[in-house]
């Protein structure tokens, strides 16, 4: 048999293996999460105007802050996460519970800056495991003064240096992102939650779990022993050149 013709009976094979082992790591593998979660409130920042901040709520769901003691039939704002069943892959955008929020009055000084959630991740898909996260909320309060109740709105918004956490799973490096807030059923997201003055409003809050790769990839096992092989397989094909 010609070398040619061994080369090619030989090799071919090894060349087909090689294409599926590029092909098969250029793909990425989605895993699909499923579990329930939970959340509670943190202790809250005061900041530097709110000299006697008044809050209550920390470790439930519901927070509350502000003292509306000196204003007839007036309530305090409050805060409400409800968490959500999901079910989704890698890369999708999910529900990640309810936001209810209730714009009460409130006097100055008595309010607070922001506030973390930490939220509890129970997975049961592709394992049963237990993540938690911590997100801070901001909290704009509006001094009331305009005629246009658009612009007395109070808002949240989470904050964009805690919008993301990471966790491990079977070795690899997710992250959770907070994608903003909701009241279509996802189809858009806003950064802001806004209330109008003595009202109560519901938003949907919506995440992302997305795998982290890094700049630097790793040959999976047996890729660097097909590059050889491939190197001999031309340097074979020069040499059988030579002889004729």
């Amino acid at each position: 048999m010609r070398l040619s013709s061994l080369l090619n009976t030989a090799v071919f094979p090894l060349l087909v293996a090689i294409s599926g082992i590029i092909s098969c790591s250029s793909q990425a593998r989605a895993v699909t999460f499923s579990g329930n979660v939970n959340g509670s409130w943190e202790k809250p920042t005061a900041g530097s105007i709110n000299t006697d901040p008044y809050y209550t709520g920390v470790d439930t769901k519901a927070f509350t802050w502000g003292d509306p003691t000196l204003f007839k039939d007036a309530s305090a704002n409050q805060l409400v996460f409800e968490g959500s069943p999901f079910s989704v892959d890698e890369g999708s955008l999910f529900k990640i519970g309810d936001l209810t929020y209730v714009n009460g009055t409130v006097l100055l000084g008595t309010s607070v800056e922001s506030v973390p959630l930490n939220l509890n991740l129970s997975f049961d898909k592709p394992s049963e495991l237990d993540q938690f996260f911590s997100y801070q909320f901001d909290l704009q309060n509006t001094p009331n003064l305009s005629d246009d109740p658009d612009l007395n709105a109070d808002f949240v918004v989470v904050s964009q240096n805690d919008a993301k956490s990471n966790f491990v799973y079977n070795g690899d490096l997710y992250s959770l992102s907070l994608t903003g807030f909701s009241q279509d059923n996802g189809e858009t997201n806003v950064n802001e939650f806004r209330v109008r003055e003595g009202e109560k409003t519901t938003a949907a809050i919506y995440g992302q779990i997305n795998k982290v790769y890094f700049s630097k990839t790793v040959p999976e096992p047996g890729f660097p022993i097909g590059l050889s092989l491939l190197g001999v397989y031309f340097i074979a094909r020069r040499k059988a050149r030579k002889v004729k």
